[in-house]
């Protein structure tokens, strides 16, 4: 079963809108609505803001028997030739703000298991262009993270749960797909005061998206 793993209720309801024989109910404190899309049945685990909410709401989605997990909500776009409303893949995923480097030398971001930063999605080429997506516990207009996540890391992409629901797909066995809709961009003033007028725009956009998505997994 297809089961996606989302954030926030009103990137979760993008999904949602679309799901025939939608039934809900409370897990674990987390909303779960199963349904079908496309005629497959389907599942939606709301699992709330950061990368704990999203390690956890991904683990309950691999115990209601997910075979792949797909992630969509909005990000930012680190690129200033990106605008808000457009979309894309996710093919990599690191967690920017895990740091071992003084106690083993590894590279910011490398989690303990691994030997390199960035995690890989099964995230299809089609119907959107795929980027590299970084993730962290924040949500600021600061440039400290920059030279790091754009630099170092190649990230395009930056949201608060992906790479985290990636790890936990990865150490499963299990594929993860994501896509996000951009609601600020890098370059366009305020990226907080972006997200806060466009977001709502951003996820229209995504929600017309979702079936195509979903059908391309």
């Amino acid at each position: 079963m297809k089961t996606f793993v989302i954030a926030m209720p009103n990137e979760a309801e993008t999904v949602v809108r679309h799901l025939a024989d939608r039934r809900a109910e409370t897990l674990f404190g987390r909303e779960v609505v199963r349904g079908t899309l496309g005629g497959e049945p389907t599942a939606v685990v709301t699992c709330g803001v950061g990368k704990a909410n999203a390690a956890a709401g991904t683990q309950l989605a691999l115990s209601l028997g997910a075979d792949a997990v797909l992630n969509v909500g909005v990000a930012g776009g680190l690129d200033p030739r990106m605008a808000v409303g457009e979309i894309y893949g996710v093919d990599r995923a690191v967690q920017y703000d895990f740091d071992l480097s003084e106690i083993n030398g590894t590279p910011k971001g490398t989690l303990n298991e691994y030997a390199e930063p960035h995690l890989r999605l099964a995230t299809p080429p089609r119907p959107f262009p795929l980027r590299t997506l970084a993730t962290g516990d924040r949500f600021t207009d600061a440039e400290d993270d920059f030279d790091l996540v754009i630099g170092r890391l190649q990230s395009a992409l930056r949201d608060m749960e992906g790479a985290a629901i990636a790890h936990v797909c990865d150490r499963a066995g299990v594929p993860c797909h994501a896509w996000k809709a951009l609601s600020d961009v890098r370059g366009g003033g305020s990226m907080t005061g972006q997200y806060r007028e466009r977001a709502a725009f951003a996820l229209e956009r995504l929600a017309e998206a979702v079936p195509a998505l979903f059908a391309a997994v």
